[in-house]
């Protein structure tokens, strides 16, 4: 029997090689700038001086008569008084001596009566506990406040960005082929 002779047919496929990295991101921001200016607050307080009025001329008044002007106001007006008083004694002693006629009623009995001193007028002023006049004037403090003030600047700085790029090696580690293998032909007919 005859058989047909066969030829064999042998590939290889190609073989690619790939060998890749990823790139790289570096990213980096500095820090943001900040400056700060603060004013400070500002209390000022300015108080006023207590004032101590002390009058004590009613109080001189009644020690000593106190100032000439109104003792002698004090004097005149006595004795204005006392004159007044001492008339009016005539007149009741005039009376009197016109009725001689009444029991009692004799020269030495009217003027006889009339022999005491008359006192002089008060120079001075009745004493009283209220004669001393203290009066203390207070004010409220002056108070200002101004209050703080601060400012803020602030710098941002922009990201740094880079990049870099992975390597990429792409080679053929095997090319393809084909080979053919002829049937062995035997000779020997």
């Amino acid at each position: 029997m005859n058989t047909l002779p066969v030829v064999q047919i042998h590939t290889t496929p190609t073989l690619l090689h790939i060998d890749a990295d990823i790139g790289q991101y570096s990213i980096r921001q500095p820090k943001a700038e900040v400056q700060l200016h603060t004013k400070p607050s500002k209390l000022t307080v300015q108080s006023h001086a207590i004032e101590l009025n002390v009058d004590q001329s009613k109080a001189f008044s009644a020690y000593h008569g106190g100032n000439m002007i109104d003792m002698n106001a004090r004097i005149y007006s006595g004795i204005q008084q006392l004159f007044m008083q001492n008339m009016a004694e005539r007149v009741q002693q005039g009376n009197d001596m016109a009725a001689i006629h009444k029991p009692g009623n004799t020269i030495a009995n009217i003027v006889g009566t009339n022999w005491q001193a008359k006192p002089f007028p008060e120079t001075r002023t009745a004493a009283s506990s209220d004669n001393v006049d203290v009066r203390v004037f207070t004010q409220a403090p002056d108070i200002r406040f101004e209050a703080a003030e601060s400012e803020m600047n602030v710098n941002v700085n922009k990201p740094e960005i880079e990049y870099q790029r992975g390597k990429l090696d792409i080679y053929v580690q095997q090319y393809a082929s084909i080979q053919y293998t002829p049937p062995t032909i035997d000779m020997g007919l």
